[in-house]
């Protein structure tokens, strides 16, 4: 019944190698994220052996609750589906995010360096901060920020300005709405992608979709402005 013969192994092996503890992980059993228990062979009332497979298993658990922040009964459902698919979106999510934070980081630029290029003031860029467009950290803005804030000041030099009623809380419709398109976006990458291409390659074609991705919605609002301004046109009173 040992691991190196059976595949099998005591609760004691089963903490040591999944790093979780054997409480944690009988509570685990009972909330049946482990399966219906028909993979455990039980040789007394206190004697039990358990799938080695039950490690890797344990340790999704584990990084669910603690990285994702899932709790069990969550769990409990989206490892009723297919617990590989699961461990390969989340290092998919891993290696995306590792990515993203490694370019950002090495391409951060000071508040004043923006300053000197961008006419913007500073209680415009406050504002933009505090509603969530921008988030600098000590060591500055990212490549997208700089780009938000220039975008900002092409805005102003056309006379999107206070004057005309225009505020930086304009820029929220845009926030609001791109937020639910982006998670089901990622939500649709990741599904199929993880699992069918390694990792590596996943996250280069996510990668390289970026830029084609910001044309692709530059182009389309574009065209749907032009479509919703006609339509105003022709519903607006003959003479006006």
């Amino acid at each position: 019944m040992s691991g190196a013969d059976g595949g099998l192994l005591k609760m004691s092996q089963l903490a040591e190698r999944s790093g979780v503890s054997a409480g944690t992980i009988k509570h685990y059993l009972r909330e049946g994220l482990l399966g219906d228990g028909d993979d455990v062979v039980r040789t007394s009332r206190n004697m039990a052996w358990y799938p080695a497979a039950f490690v890797e298993r344990i340790r999704l658990i584990k990084r669910l609750q603690e990285e994702r922040f899932m709790p069990l009964k969550v769990i409990g459902q989206v490892m009723e589906d297919d617990p590989a698919r699961i461990a390969a979106l989340v290092e998919l999510e891993d290696r995306i995010l590792e990515r993203a934070l490694s370019v950002q980081e090495g391409e951060r630029i000071s508040r004043g360096r923006v300053g000197e290029r961008y006419p913007v003031p500073d209680p415009v860029l406050d504002r933009l901060e505090e509603i969530g467009v921008l988030s600098p950290t000590g060591d500055g803005y990212t490549a997208d920020d700089v780009a938000i804030i220039e975008a900002i000041s092409r805005f102003r030099a056309g006379g999107y300005d206070e004057a005309l009623g225009f505020t930086v809380y304009d820029t929220l419709r845009y926030k609001e709405t791109l937020e639910p398109l982006v998670e089901e976006e990622i939500r649709t990458l990741l599904e199929r992608l993880a699992g069918e291409v390694p990792v590596e390659r996943a996250a280069e074609i996510i990668a390289s979709g970026a830029e084609p991705l910001r044309e692709l919605i530059g182009a389309m609002h574009s065209k749907l402005l032009l479509a919703a301004l006609a339509r105003a046109r022709a519903r607006a009173p003959e003479g006006r």
